[in-house]
């Protein structure tokens, strides 16, 4: 089981950068965005985390996270997990929140109102569950008297999706799937979900120190 989650939100994309939905459509990095990838691998090769050498790498199948992993040095370690595709944006695709509510459906918030066929917000928190469940089955029991479980392996490390990485922290805590509108995170910003006495604890969350000029 992981001593902790790190959770990396993928580099900048053309569309992630003037605020288009970006669910299945397959966009790459801007140069940029490269850039946001090898500052991450950087910070990653330095304490604390000395470059994660036995952790377990996870991405989404799509290739703006997985190529964030790469280029944050994790090329040739990288599995990729279904259950961490972005949210399915349906009709709301490529659009932003702007230009919804004015061409679409005015007053529309996607936390409440979700996205004409694609998929809904507990479908999506449904996916996270199931890769959470997993890394739960791997944990064992918590022990309430120690801040990291006793069956510590290796570290975790999501590399997925904004949408996607923030209903996951919001079910870690046990809110519901719309408690993600909670969690702000930015573009290859570093998250870490962990255990603090039996219970599960945010450590860090869009912590992007690597990515200042």
């Amino acid at each position: 089981m992981p001593a902790r989650i790190l959770l990396v939100r993928h580099g900048e994309t053309g569309w992630s950068a003037t605020g288009r939905h970006t669910g299945r459509t397959d966009v790459p990095l801007t140069d940029e965005g490269r850039e946001m990838g090898r500052r991450l691998g950087a910070r990653l090769a330095a304490g604390p985390w000395h470059g994660l050498a036995d952790a377990e790498i996870v991405s989404s199948p799509l290739s703006r996270a997985r190529e964030t992993a790469e280029l944050a040095g994790f090329g040739g370690r990288i599995r990729t997990d279904e259950r961490l595709l972005e949210w399915d944006y349906g009709g709301y695709e490529g659009l932003t929140g702007p230009e919804v509510r004015a061409e679409r459906q005015p007053g529309w918030l996607i936390w409440r109102d979700g996205v004409p066929g694609g998929e809904k917000l507990a479908e999506v928190g449904a996916r996270v569950d199931a890769f959470l469940a997993e890394v739960d089955a791997r944990a064992g029991v918590p022990d309430p008297d120690t801040t990291v479980m006793h069956a510590a392996d290796r570290d975790l490390v999501v590399f997925a999706h904004g949408h996607l990485l923030r209903i996951m922290a919001a079910r870690w805590l046990g809110l519901p799937p719309e408690g993600g509108q909670q969690f702000k995170l930015g573009p290859a910003a570093l998250s870490v979900l962990t255990w603090e006495y039996g219970a599960r604890a945010v450590e860090r969350w869009n912590d992007a120190a690597h990515l200042a000029s």
